[in-house]
């Protein structure tokens, strides 16, 4: 008999977030070989789900092996070549990830940036597009580090209007919050499984529309990342299933379960639960004095709360005795926002009133 015995968590942090029985159930299952036609009805399967939840009707809806920082290298390594002009919109750390990882494939990278926690208007995009002419504009749909939602818009808008390609990061946002695709005028999103979708972590659903399919087969020079080319992971998983790599098969069923639950939920009924929640958390927190980070609530992210360290609080005293006596993990801040704010996940099977009520319990408890 195994003598692993992880402690067992309520996960109300930012990521990994707690993953649902049945999640775990599927994961158990006999695994078939990558090549397997089971494989390819599973892969259908989420190809379907993840339409919905992205709100997109784009045929290329595929899903990398590996974790939202490999859609986002995905993203980049495809629709950016070396020498063009890449603009990116910069408030928080995963927008300055997304500057990085540019500048590594060879990008001229052009930044908008502001303090962490700040959003950008439609004027102040336009200007910045108008000014650079990029050949992409990259940025955060739901910025992790920050709790704060850009409005999608208010920078895909002007991007087109520059005949430049969106590329955005929906790693907090998908399967929790609404993003429509289509209908915000987004080229690329990637995300990840471990937070809305609430599965373990390990897979970046990605979508990519028309268009950019488009500037994807007229590029010049190959994906300089052979692991995560998109010709080549289509020809595996649209075209003749030529060998590509081992799929981890456990985790497509995990995030084949974790969208089931979705779709049978309504996924119109899941975003309103999340918003729900969030509504409810703030309540209680701003009834017991606290203040949340974003002021502006049309702002905020809903199922990942940022609220502001209170004055002479220790912030990981604080959350180390809410693991230690209530076993639930939550996550402080980082860079400029360390010691300043905490980061809390209300997503999936946690975002339940039962549940809002005995977390903003034991952190007002351990708080004081």
């Amino acid at each position: 008999m195994s003598n692993l015995n992880p402690p067992r968590r309520l996960l109300f942090g930012p990521g990994p977030t707690q993953v649902h029985p049945r999640v775990y159930e599927a994961m158990g299952k006999p695994i078939v070989g990558h090549l397997d036609p089971f494989f390819f009805e599973v892969y259908e399967d989420i190809r379907r789900d993840l339409r919905a939840v992205f709100g997109t009707q784009n045929p290329f809806v595929q899903v990398i092996s590996g974790t939202g920082s490999a859609g986002m290298e995905t993203a980049l390594a495809n629709f950016v070549e070396r020498g063009q002009k890449l603009a990116v919109f910069t408030a928080g750390f995963f927008a300055e990830r997304l500057v990085e990882m540019g500048r590594r494939h060879g990008a001229t990278v052009v930044c908008s940036s502001k303090p962490w926690g700040e959003t950008f208007t439609g004027e102040e995009a336009s200007a910045f597009i108008e000014r650079e002419k990029p050949h992409a504009v990259a940025f955060v749909h739901a910025e992790t580090s920050t709790g704060a939602r850009q409005d999608l818009p208010a920078i895909t808008g002007p991007a087109h209007a520059s005949g430049a390609i969106t590329i955005v990061d929906c790693v907090t946002s998908l399967g929790a919050m609404p993003i429509n695709i289509d209908a915000s005028g987004v080229d690329v999103a990637f995300s990840c499984t471990q937070k809305g979708l609430s599965c373990p972590p390990g897979l970046s659903p990605i979508t990519v529309s028309p268009a950019a399919v488009d500037r994807l087969r007229d590029r010049k020079a190959p994906c300089p990342i052979w692991y995560l080319d998109l010709k080549l992971l289509l020809d595996y998983y649209e075209g003749a299933h030529r060998y590509h790599h081992t799929a981890p098969i456990s985790n497509f069923y995990a995030l084949r379960e974790g969208l089931a639950l979705a779709r049978e939920e309504g996924i119109e009924a899941r975003f309103a639960r999340h918003q729900a929640m969030h509504d409810d958390f703030v309540r209680r927190i701003e009834a017991a004095g606290l203040e949340m980070f974003i002021p502006d609530e049309a702002r905020r992210i809903t199922n990942i709360n940022t609220l502001k360290v209170p004055q002479g609080v220790d912030d990981v005293q604080a959350r180390k005795r809410l693991l230690e006596k209530y076993d639930i993990d939550i996550a402080g801040g980082f860079g400029p926002l360390a010691g300043k704010i905490f980061r809390i996940g209300l997503m999936g099977p946690l975002a339940t009133p039962d549940n809002v009520e005995l977390l903003t319990g034991a952190l007002i408890e351990s708080l004081h």
